[in-house]
């Protein structure tokens, strides 16, 4: 492996966050895009099983990649600047569903913007308050949010610098 220049790591840095940048703007495009409306409590629960196993095998993927790079630190950063976006559009569209299917679930019918405005205040932990959850469905779906907000931050960053370790420590990295 050749030595990592100023001028390269710059370029390795840039070119994973235009990724990320791209495959960001896609999913949005897509969030406001795909069909959502009306659909069920029970598709909504199935979704966001999936959706977390989903997830889960992204991170687990992108853990695999980070310890088998050439260049640990800069896969890290990309995985995490791809990995967010998804986590916080996939809570915005199960919002939106459950909005759709049952105005009184939330304080106010959410349009897909309002439920990626609620999903980002409650990953980051401000909680306004201008949209709340009032039926249970909605709050068992914000809960299972703010654990797994828990989990991402804690472990999920744990996890990701422990492949950045591992892969910095394997000598033929």
């Amino acid at each position: 492996m050749e030595p990592l220049t100023a001028r390269k790591r710059r370029w390795l840095i840039a070119r994973g966050l235009l990724r990320a940048l791209f495959t960001t703007v896609v999913m949005v495009a897509l969030y406001y895009v795909l069909p959502l409306d009306r659909r069920s409590d029970t598709f909504v629960f199935a979704v966001l099983v999936i959706g977390v196993g989903l997830l889960a095998t992204m991170i687990a993927w992108q853990v695999r990649a980070i310890e088998s790079s050439d260049y640990p630190g800069i896969r890290a950063v990309q995985a995490l600047a791809s990995t967010t976006p998804l986590f916080l559009l996939f809570f915005a569209s199960t919002y939106f569903i459950l909005s759709r299917d049952d105005p009184t679930m939330f304080t106010e019918l959410l349009s897909r913007s309002d439920a990626l405005y609620f999903t980002v205040t409650i990953f980051a932990t401000v909680g306004f308050g201008d949209i709340s959850a009032q039926a249970e469905t909605a709050r068992l779906v914000v809960t299972v949010q703010m654990l797994l907000d828990l989990v991402v931050l804690g472990l999920g960053i744990q996890v990701i610098l422990g492949a950045v370790k591992r892969g910095k420590a394997d000598p033929d990295n």
